[in-house]
């Protein structure tokens, strides 16, 4: 029987998912790494994320070298070109076995009969390479983002939106957070070196852990004991501001996948925790996380804007709102967002925001914190929902964070920091 699996085939119509059908890569990829043996899930992986991390600048390509686009039903092989480019521009993967597996990918798809134009096409970009390369650098494909997100981020960071987009472009760091109820960092830093590997700490966030060089978890000292997590040093940043404390009524909105909920665990202990979300399969994450660390909190599915359908009256001392956002922040992790978001969706996410806050709002006891969070860079679901919501709130104050002008801490994505973002903490006056 012939073999009909073909990791290239399995990228292209992965791809083709996210951007045609509108499907979240995390969605979509472990279902095709199932498939494939363990030491292949990882060239998927590679192939995917690149294609969609690059995507402008391979679409530019295709049009330059095929003088009409493929649609319908072969429009796979569109995406499968892609995977073929991508090889070539960005993998040591030798040419001839990128061309040869990547040709093969039509039989797998059954379009046997589209080889000779795949071939073709391939190797005129090969011929060409070098002159298509100065060609494109030139081009706005090279900034490998949606024109209508550049435009925004030019709008909101005159002088900064280049690095932004620089490092969205780039392979994110690997950031670590280490459990308090463990280790301290330093203690936890000292076995990291026995294992020979190297780490940074953040400067400003008390639990975190950058690696110098990305590596598999189950080679990180204790990490199946619980000792350390991986997250991003931007996404501990909020715990510190919530300063969760033993014995208190703590409420994490739109938790999952439970990073924040151990967080503060691993902080207060002793501290109830309620973890809320709207996702009941994103919440068997926050299950998992929580198992892993032999901690236990309060897990519900519940919609943010109706607090009463899951905790009645209920009252909390602290409240962590994650808020859902355009996560324009973690493009650099999840290169999918720039092509599953569309530009009026950021009135939509800042209506729902307004909403989820003011609903919540009446929960926290007078004294309470609220921390308003999100992983977006966009003023309007930032420091502008914060600054609108002081405005109609006056009990309502903000510490530590910004001004009232304007309110809130706005971390950019950079190398070897954390993520895009945003911070505001209020207290009930």
């Amino acid at each position: 029987m012939k073999k009909t699996l073909n990791l290239r085939s399995m990228a292209a119509q992965t791809i083709e998912q996210v951007v045609e059908k509108g499907q979240s890569l995390s969605n979509v990829l472990p279902a095709a790494q199932h498939k494939v043996s363990d030491k292949d899930k990882a060239l998927l992986q590679e192939l995917c994320f690149g294609v969609l991390r690059t995507l402008p600048q391979l679409e530019w390509l295709v049009s330059k070298l095929m003088s009409r686009p493929m649609t319908g039903k072969q429009r796979t092989i569109h995406y499968l070109i892609m995977v073929g480019f991508y090889q070539l521009l960005y993998t040591r993967i030798p040419a001839h076995a990128a061309l040869a597996e990547t040709v093969e990918g039509a039989v797998a798809i059954k379009r046997q009969s589209l080889k000779g134009l795949i071939n073709g096409v391939l190797r005129q970009f090969q011929r060409q390479q070098e002159e298509l390369m100065v060609e494109a650098s030139k081009h706005e494909s090279r900034f490998l983002h949606p024109t209508w997100l550049l435009q925004r981020l030019k709008k909101s960071y005159p002088n900064q939106w280049q690095s932004i987009v620089d490092a969205n472009n780039q392979r994110p760091p690997m950031w670590l957070r280490v459990n308090r109820q463990h280790h301290t960092r330093e203690e936890w830093m000292a076995l990291l070196a026995e294992s020979e590997l190297e780490g940074h700490i953040h400067p400003q966030y008390r639990d975190a852990v950058r690696l110098e060089t990305p590596a598999p978890v189950h080679t990180l000292p204790g990490f199946e004991q619980g000792w350390v997590t991986v997250q991003d040093a931007s996404a501990q940043g909020s715990v510190d501001l919530l300063d969760p404390q033993n014995g208190e009524m703590i409420l994490d909105l739109c938790a999952a996948p439970g990073g924040k909920t151990t967080h503060i665990l691993e902080a207060a202990p002793k501290a109830h925790v309620m973890a809320v979300d709207i996702d009941e399969q994103r919440l068997k994450r926050v299950h998992e996380n929580l198992q892993r660390l032999g901690m236990t909190a309060d897990v519900k599915s519940g919609d943010g804007r109706f607090p009463e359908q899951w905790c009645g009256n209920q009252q909390f001392d602290r409240i962590l709102l994650d808020a859902p956002c355009s996560a324009t922040g973690v493009i650099r992790r999840h290169p999918d967002i720039k092509w599953l978001r569309r530009d009026r969706d950021i009135a939509e996410l800042a209506e729902l925001q307004k909403e989820i806050l003011e609903a919540i709002w009446p929960r926290l006891k007078s004294g309470g914190t609220l921390v308003y969070a999100t992983c977006s860079i966009l003023p309007e679901e930032n420091w502008q929902q914060v600054a609108a919501f002081l405005a109609q709130h006056p009990e309502a104050q903000l510490v530590e964070t910004g001004t009232p002008e304007k309110p809130g801490i706005q971390n950019l994505p950079s190398p070897e920091d954390g993520d895009g973002f945003f911070y505001a903490k209020l207290i009930k006056s």
